[in-house]
């Protein structure tokens, strides 16, 4: 059967079924041929390893019995063997057995080293003899085949040097005999390279020998294998302190001998000249640059090298051809823009740097710090000398061109900052404000964890120091008149390295901020801030060159003729109005004391301050649009680099000088600018940044735009606590091109949301407009803004289910009115964003009686307004008011004592934010220094006459102190009373033991500050913030200034404009305008005083405070209802009036008023109804 169906399996065709298909026999060729392929090659490659075996162990065999019969030649020389004998016999073979040994990467052993020792004596001893048929050295002015034999064997005894060297490690106890061969392999080398110690030189050979010697120093030096060695080598050495004495390692003459001979041999291309032998010109530049690049990355170079030898390194004749050489890459090419003109080719040099391994610098320092930072800061601390008797004394090198140095050091820091950014440790600090530490509590740990990273900005630290920028700045004075002279070349002419110029210094010190902020991990960028900021007329010259360029020009061009013309003698004066600028010739003292001893001792602020009407007086003339920057409006788009890098400088100095100007001085001295000279920096800094933010530009000048927007807060501040710029000027970059307010509103919840999803990329440009720089839209159309959020919020809670269409979902509580806070407390305070609902309050009267009437909403803001009230009176101890003529609240320091102290402010917090979310207005104010904790600002010290004036005037008394301060036994600490207690904290570690002195007494100043400003009051602004959040959002919170959080939660002035609420009031129950009644009761109210009339008004609507953008916009509107009189007829007729009072229903904000006749009734009995602290019960 199984046979018959075999012979069924055959196609028609007549064949079997089981034939291979074509494309399934195509593969199996292609994989047999593939197959044989790989044997082939298989087997090539066993008989490639097998060849490449043997002759390795042939070599190994050959090189074992050369070496034995070499040793046993050696033995025997005796230095009488001619130079001959020496090449052939002695050196060659050498040479091949030794490759062999360190080509192998094993370490070497006694016999190897045995033979480096006996080969180096050898030709040591061989150099210094007299006889030239017997010494080494003269094959080297021998005929051509003798000199090529020379120069081929120094060459391979050079490499073979610098293999050792690099294999050095003097860390090992039992490596001193090799540490011994190194010493006798530098000295070799440096012999070989030294024509003094030939000594059968003759004097007619000295021309050929110094062309055989000068080749053998171009091989070596243009060979990177000699730098990598050395460098391998000093990455080794310890690092010490500045002038430290070296302290060496065992054995120490060795180790001297070894860095002092390589460091030699490191500087011969330096000390020889360009000659030409054989029509081959010896280029030394490429020696230059294989110097910078493997010598000068070494970190902390001269913290490595012995004190001695340290000048060698720091001479002229090193220093300039190596920045001649590094700028040698940087190819001049012409480009429109300086900031980019040495991008063309600077790679070169770079990409050679950037090879060195990151694990070898981590190895050896500790830090990730690029090779091209070690260039750096090298560089600037080779080419400066210091003196350790005194921190601000030094100097340049004597010789170097200033010019040149300060281009190499342009060119350094950009390719740094780029590197920086790629790795990521160039990102932006933010300001947790809220998460603060007390500073009392900290100690110097930071600064033993980062003591590599403090060593490195050491090593930079001339930059930060006065005389190095006082010398930067003469020779700018100096090369004046070429400069002038420079300045008639077209701007469009090609970049040179020529003179020094402004723009040199603006990026010098532009890049240098920005590493300092990166790379320095205590004080940032502060050093660099602190000595640009006290330089007499820099910040002025600064600003003088953009407001030419602004004003007066294209800020898109070039600002040759500009910088050109810098004049830091003084500050040319540009209208009668302008200060007189300080010179920079004056002392180095006044340097140090311009801003600390100011003219005049008042320290009491009575300043004129110009008000809105007077300032507006020029914007009158030129229209409102006068403060919107046509040169700004294009933001950092429509700059050039030159632009914004000295923007960008500006504003970090001036923001920090800032921080130090006091009001007398930035009001009554004004300096460093006139007031009117403020209005044109705030209005240009407004007008950039809000264009920068609006079009999108700002991830393109990013640093610029950010430093432009801290300035413009800080001033922005200032202006909102003393005013010194018209509101004009603020909202003037929007124009007449503002969104609709309900579109303001969603970009700015959708910028929230994406926020809180970590995507901060698609946040719409309004957006980033309203939470940078908020105040360029007016403060009632921000209040529109909130308002419209927060019907965004009801609407989304709404559609979530949180909140019924009826509102039926309010909380239920019942409040005692002699226990107002307690109750609050205890009913609400769990409920946390759930407060947002309505609130249905029954009030139990202080007899224990329930109070009439229904809460439709008038009840629960009086429960809020009630128990704010009570909760914020100093005497219950959460809040106390400042020694201020306003005496706005701030938190009790005792509050934390207080048994639930911090949950009661939290819940306060709450109840304000409650206040905010509907709208009420509340009878209190908060501290300006309080309210900025809040919005997640830092206060500074001028804020602290808002919190403490007697405390402030002691502090600017001290400032201004012209005396010895010491005299006054002041120390770093501060002294607070806490419930009776004395409690003493130090301002910084240790500051018990700190004196305050005349050099430190700014930084006592802002310590106190910074203390009561931003520390002490922390926990419960926090508490107070962990609550006011619950119900609104911080983004909306930061639409207002503190000035306008205050105006926004408690209104307007404690009085309203009667016209207003006339012309918003709604008649019933038979009244009209025209009611005579009606037309006694404004008379009346027109009367009122002040107070009275906010009496009035919260006895109708339960708050004394008039709605923020007018009584068109209280809801429900202002109602007067005519209710029937109780007067009986006859004693209508007999003339008396109603005995009726007034009565309100708040909920409707509705005065039921009844149909008096007489002016004197009418207002008895109202003052009546609205001081007597009730409502229905009048009904």
């Amino acid at each position: 059967m199984s046979a018959s169906r075999k012979q069924s399996q055959v196609s028609l065709r007549g064949a079997s079924a089981r034939e291979i298909s074509r494309d399934a026999l195509l593969e199996k060729v292609a994989h047999e041929r593939e197959h044989r392929s790989f044997t082939r090659r298989a087997s090539a490659a066993a008989l490639f390893i097998q060849r490449i075996w043997r002759r390795y162990y042939e070599i190994k065999k050959v090189g074992g019995h050369l070496q034995e019969e070499w040793e046993i030649l050696a033995d025997g020389c005796n230095n009488h063997e001619t130079v001959d004998w020496l090449s052939s016999n002695l050196i060659r073979p050498f040479l091949f057995f030794t490759s062999h040994s360190l080509a192998s990467h094993r370490k070497l052993n006694f016999a190897d080293v045995k033979c480096f020792s006996m080969c180096f004596r050898i030709l040591l001893q061989n150099i210094n003899i007299t006889d030239a048929e017997k010494s080494f050295c003269s094959l080297a002015v021998g005929t051509a085949e003798e000199r090529s034999t020379w120069f081929c064997q120094a060459k391979k005894l050079s490499l073979l040097c610098f293999s050792l060297l690099a294999k050095c490690d003097f860390t090992c106890d039992d490596d001193d005999q090799m540490i011994s061969v190194i010493v006798l392999a530098m000295r070799l080398v440096v012999s070989l390279t030294d024509l003094k110690q030939w000594k059968s030189l003759k004097l007619e050979n000295i021309g050929e020998a110094d062309i055989s010697v000068k080749r053998l120093i171009y091989f070596m030096g243009r060979s990177s294998f000699m730098y990598s060695s050395i460098r391998k080598f000093l990455m080794k050495l310890k690092i010490c302190n500045a002038f430290e004495e070296f302290k060496s390692i065992t054995p120490a003459e060795n180790i001297f001998l070894i860095t002092a001979s390589a460091l030699t041999l490191a500087l011969r291309p330096f000390q020889s000249k360009s000659e030409k032998s054989n029509g081959d010109a010896f280029d030394l530049k490429a020696s230059f640059q294989q110097y910078s690049i493997f010598i000068l990355t070494v970190p902390y170079l001269t913290r490595r090298l012995p004190n001695l030898l340290v000048p060698a390194v720091k001479h002229l004749s090193v220093i300039c051809p190596c920045l001649n050489a590094l700028l040698a890459q940087l190819e001049v090419y012409e480009l429109i823009n300086y900031g980019r003109w040495w991008q063309v080719s600077k790679d070169i040099v770079f990409d050679e740097m950037s090879k060195f391994e990151h694990s070898e610098i981590l190895q050896f320092t500790g830090e990730l710090v690029p090779s091209c930072g070690w260039a750096l800061a090298n560089i600037i601390d080779l080419v400066t000398e210091r003196s350790s008797d005194s921190v601000d004394s030094g100097h340049f090198i004597q010789g170097l061109d200033c010019t040149l140095y300060v281009q190499v050091i342009n060119s350094i820091s950009e390719n740094l900052l780029d590197c920086l950014g790629n790795v990521g440790i160039l990102t932006g600090k933010e300001h947790g404000y809220a998460e603060m530490d007390d500073p009392s509590a900290q100690d110097n740990s930071s600064v033993k964890c980062n003591g590599r990273k403090l060593a490195y900005a050491d090593l930079l630290s001339p930059v930060h120091q006065q005389w190095h920028l006082r010398k930067l700045l003469s020779l700018l004075e100096k090369s004046k008149l070429i400069q002038q002279k420079d300045s008639c070349v077209s701007n469009q002419g090609t970049k040179g390295i020529g003179n020094l110029r402004l723009i040199d210094i603006v990026y010098f010190y532009n890049f240098l901020l920005r590493i300092f902020s990166s790379l320095n991990p205590i004080g940032g960028s502060l050093p660099i801030l602190n000595v640009l900021s006290f330089s007499p007329g820099f910040i002025t010259q600064l600003w003088e060159t953009l407001e030419d360029s602004i004003f007066h020009g294209n800020g898109c061009t070039l600002l040759e003729d500009t910088l050109n013309d810098a004049n830091f003698g003084g500050c040319n004066s540009t209208g009668g109005d302008k200060k007189q600028k300080l010179g920079a010739k004056d002392t180095g003292s006044k340097l140090l004391t311009l801003f600390q001893k100011i003219a005049g001792k008042s320290t009491d602020l009575n300043i004129n301050l110009v008000d809105d009407t007077s300032q507006t007086s020029q914007a009158s003339q030129d229209g409102p649009n006068s403060w919107d920057i046509e040169g700004m409006k294009r933001g950092s788009h429509g700059i050039s680099n030159d632009v914004s890098c000295i923007l960008h400088l500006f504003c970090a100095i001036y923001a920090h000088l800032l921080l130090i100007l006091d009001d007398i001085e930035f009001y009554e001295k004004q300096v460093p600018f006139t007031l009117q000279q403020q209005q044109k920096i705030a209005s240009v800094l407004n007008t950039f940044v809000y264009n920068s933010l609006i079009h999108n530009t700002v991830q393109n000048r990013k640093p610029v735009v950010d430093a432009a927007v801290k300035c413009l807060h800080f001033l922005y501040e200032r202006d909102c606590r003393h005013k010194f710029c018209p509101s004009s000027l603020w909202v003037a970059p929007t124009g007449r091109g503002r969104i609709p307010i309900a579109a303001a509103a969603r970009a700015h919840e959708a910028a929230r949301s994406n926020l809180q999803l970590g995507d901060a990329s698609n946040i719409p440009s309004m957006s980033s407009v309203l939470t940078t720089v908020p105040h360029v839209f007016p403060f009632e159309e921000r209040v529109q803004m909130f308002r419209e959020l927060v019907k965004m919020d009801k609407v989304v809670r709404r559609a979530a289910g949180e909140v019924s269409a009826s509102g039926l979902s309010s909380v239920e509580i019942v409040v005692r009115r002699d226990h107002i806070v307690e109750d609050g407390f205890r009913q609400l305070n769990s409920l946390g964003p759930r407060l947002k609902s309505g609130i249905s309050v029954s009030f139990i009267s202080e007899c224990g009686l329930p109070e009439a009437g229904l809460d439709y909403g008038g009840l629960s803001k009086e429960f809020l307004t009630d128990l704010s009230k009570a909760a914020f009176d100093p005497l219950f101890g959460l809040f106390s008011q400042t020694s201020t003529a306003d005496g706005n609240l701030v938190p009790n320091i005792s509050s934390k004592l207080l048994d639930n102290g911090m949950e009661m402010i939290e819940f306060l917090g709450r109840v304000v934010g409650k206040a905010l979310y509907d709208g009420i207005l509340l009878d209190y104010s908060f501290s300006l220094v309080f309210v900025q904790k809040l919005l997640g600002q830092y206060s500074f010290l001028d804020e602290l006459s808002t919190l403490d004036s007697e405390l402030y005037r002691n502090l600017m008394y001290l400032k201004h102190y012209d005396g010895d301060v010491e005299d006054l036994s002041l120390d770093f600490t501060v002294t607070e009373e806490v419930c009776g207690k004395r409690i003493v904290r130090e301002l910084r570690p240790g500051g018990r033991n700190v004196a305050v002195t005349n050099e430190n007494k700014l930084q006592y100043i802002h310590a106190i500050a910074d203390y009561k400003l931003n520390w002490q009051m922390l926990p419960p602004a926090n508490a107070f913030y962990s609550g006011l959040t619950d119900l609104i959002a911080p983004l909306w919170l930061r639409l207002f200034s503190a000035n306008e959080f205050n105006q926004l939660l408690s209104g307007g002035n404690h009085d309203f404009d009667v016209d207003d609420l006339r012309s918003n009031t709604r008649y019933t129950g038979g009244y009209s305008e025209g009611s005579r009644t009606v037309k006694i009761f404004w008379e009346v109210v027109r009367g009122f005083m002040p107070s009275e009339r906010c009496l009035l008004l919260k006895f109708v609507t339960s708050c004394s405070r008039s709605p923020l953008l007018g009584f068109q916009h209280l809801q429900p509107s202002f109602t007067i209802h005519k209710v029937a009189g109780d007067v009986p007829i006859w004693a209508t007729i007999g003339g008396h009036d109603v005995d009726r009072l007034p009565s309100a229903s708040t909920c409707y904000n509705t005065l039921k008023l009844p149909a008096y006749k007489r002016h004197s009734t009418l207002r008895s009995k109202l003052l009546y109804a609205i001081t007597s602290n009730t409502g229905f019960e009048l009904s």
